[in-house]
């Protein structure tokens, strides 16, 4: 049964097709938007309203939710002078604003950050100058602030540069080092208990869920034991766990069965972040892993992941060094770059590998590395590293170490690491949502940080017909609002939040390429925040209708 609009009608999306986010078949369907909800006006209904879209031939759809993104600091950079703020913004303002932009015109009205451990809150107040390093590296936008807490994050935030909304995890390896810093142990029992402690009241305040990054110092330094403990805090606020696993080449079923192990114990929803098999030893086992998931599930495990549409990933280039380099924090790490012996050690452990260490150069190579963003050294960007370090006649793991020491650390890669049939196996899987793990740093970042939903609406969905549209769409909207418990959101019906994309099926499609990683798509006509109309004709208006999300 429809209820007619509460009040007179803002804007009426008339004559299009809904896809509405729930997986139903698309139907024709006229929307209205009053103040910040939506109605859906029954066959046959006419209306008034203050702006009228003809939308014929087009398809509505509810906005597109990014469940896994690393733009938290984005709000709070502004203009930009070199002083207030860190190597990373030199690119200008207007750089800064392009990558702001980036989701919103392929459709993303929510983003979830705090993925892969590293959140900007919560830390306790005499470990914040160096934590505040630590998110420094990770961001690349500084100088990055952290916060006491949720609360203290929301209250950062700058809503006048919000072109979406924002939900944000807990961090582990914030909290790890906002607690111990970055040692090499199991916590002590008032350590792990701070930690239990913070993370539990930054979830009642509103954050989405825990998550680890555990190939990444601090994080990887945690064992199980210590991950199930922070787990529980997480399954008391029915909020997932959402893991980057311990290793996603040669060693992801073992990792993968750990991520199984915390969740069972602990009892919370498991979230595999950007779930891949990469490397060429893990080639194929996609054929082992969703199978596994699917197994969990009907065991009664709550497990999905999330998954972006490219055979390429990227980090931080010091995650590509043995996790002993980073012991002891970035400063510690920056020092020990200068040292023969630690580079020799450096190249041996990548060439033997180590026991619990992923080691993406030694599952591919530093041909297959490439420079995304290194503020200090522009000349590397789109370059890959085997190439820069020939150039210079020095061996890559020097090259590494120079580009390291001359940025502060401060840089990032992409790793063309994966196979296209295990990408389209995850994206086909019934368990899998989209997150487009979006860098976003100025230089060349990766293209899915502007093509992620796009790129499979029209290249996987039209273009090879792996999913249908309602379905592409539903992993886009419905399964993440209800996998991060986002009232009202990643559906159209009455009362909903009226944030709505209008796209046309016959074209869309990412433009964005990592020689012009910001292109953005085409086929992307309308986006509406909060029932204010963010894109218009595939444009920015200037419209600012973004909000923290708190996740009660």
């Amino acid at each position: 049964m429809h209820r007619p609009p509460s009040g007179p009608i803002d804007l009426l999306l008339r004559g299009g097709t809904l896809v509405d986010g729930t997986g139903a078949v698309a139907r024709r369907a006229d929307v209205a938007v009053v103040g910040r909800r939506v109605t859906v006006l029954p066959p046959g209904a006419t209306a008034d309203a203050a702006e009228v879209l003809d939308v014929t031939g087009r398809v509505v759809t509810p906005g597109f939710i990014d469940v896994h993104t690393h733009s938290d600091a984005l709000a709070a950079a502004t203009a930009l002078d070199g002083e207030e703020h860190g190597a990373g913004d030199r690119a200008g303002d207007g750089a800064v604003e392009e990558l702001r932009l980036a989701p919103l015109l392929q459709g993303v009205t929510t983003e979830i950050g705090g993925n892969c451990g590293s959140s900007l809150f919560p830390g306790l107040p005499g470990r914040l100058p160096g934590l505040a390093e630590h998110l420094r590296l990770t961001f690349g936008l500084g100088p990055v602030r952290p916060a006491a807490d949720f609360d203290a994050f929301a209250a950062g935030q700058r809503p006048e540069l919000r072109r979406n909304h924002l939900a944000s995890l807990v961090g582990h390896g914030t909290l790890r080092a906002g607690v111990m810093g970055f040692e090499d142990r199991p916590p002590r029992h008032g350590e792990l208990a701070a930690m239990c402690e913070l993370l539990d009241r930054s979830l009642a305040q509103g954050a989405a869920g825990f998550s680890t990054g555990l190939i990444y110092p601090p994080g990887g330094y945690a064992d199980t034991e210590e991950l199930v403990a922070l787990a529980r805090v997480a399954a008391r606020h029915r909020k997932p766990y959402v893991t980057h696993l311990r290793d996603e080449m040669s060693q992801v079923e073992k990792a993968l069965e750990e991520a199984l192990e915390i969740a069972a114990r602990s009892g919370a929803a498991l979230q595999v972040s950007h779930h891949k098999t990469a490397g060429r030893h893990a080639w194929g086992a996609t054929l082992r892993t969703l199978p596994r998931l699917e197994r969990a599930r009907a065991e009664g495990v709550d497990v999905l992941c999330d998954v972006y549409p490219y055979t390429a990933g990227s980090t931080v280039l010091h995650a590509m060094l043995p996790p002993w380099v980073s012991e002891g924090g970035p400063a510690a790490l920056l020092a020990r770059l200068d040292e023969a012996e630690v580079r020799e050690r450096i190249r041996a452990d990548i060439a033997n590998g180590l026991e619990g260490w992923e080691n993406t150069v030694g599952n591919g190579g530093w041909d297959l590395i490439s420079v995304a963003a290194a503020p200090a050294r522009r000349s590397a960007e789109g370059r890959r590293i085997a190439d820069l370090a020939a150039e210079r006649g020095t061996d890559p793991v020097d090259y590494v170490c120079e580009l390291l020491r001359e940025g502060r650390g401060e840089v990032t890669i992409i790793s063309h690491s994966m196979r296209e049939d295990d990408v389209r196996r995850v994206l086909a899987s019934p368990l899998s949502m989209i997150g487009s793990d979006g860098v976003p740093k100025p230089g060349r970042p990766h293209p899915r940080w502007a093509g992620s939903f796009a790129r499979v609406l029209g290249r996987y969905g039209r273009g090879q017909g792996l999913l249908s549209l309602e379905l592409a769409v539903h992993k886009m909207t419905g399964l993440p609002a209800g996998r991060f418990r986002l009232a009202g959101r990643g559906v159209v019906r009455d009362g909903a939040v009226a944030d709505l994309v209008v796209l046309d099926p016959a074209t869309v499609l990412d433009r964005a390429t990592f020689d012009r990683p910001l292109l953005p798509p085409e086929g992307v006509e309308t986006v509406v925040v909060a029932g204010r109309v963010a894109v218009r004709e595939g444009r920015p208006t200037a419209v600012r209708a973004g909000e923290v999300l708190r996740v009660r």
